[in-house]
């Protein structure tokens, strides 16, 4: 989304949260951030663990 509106919907579509709660205010820009902070996380990991399942399997 080219209005940047993928930051805030990407903790939403990844199911962290309700879309209500950025419109009710339950949620505020930090705990979004906090919320994709985590996710980046999670995107890495997973990306490491890929890496080294794959070099695994060409040692074995």
């Amino acid at each position: 989304m080219a209005t940047g509106e993928d930051w805030l919907l990407r903790p939403v579509l990844a199911g962290c949260c309700r879309y209500e709660a950025l419109l009710d205010g339950t949620l505020c820009l930090e705990d979004v951030a906090a919320l994709n902070e985590a996710l980046d996380v999670q995107a890495e990991n997973e990306r490491r663990y890929l890496k080294a399942k794959k070099e695994q399997q060409h040692e074995g």
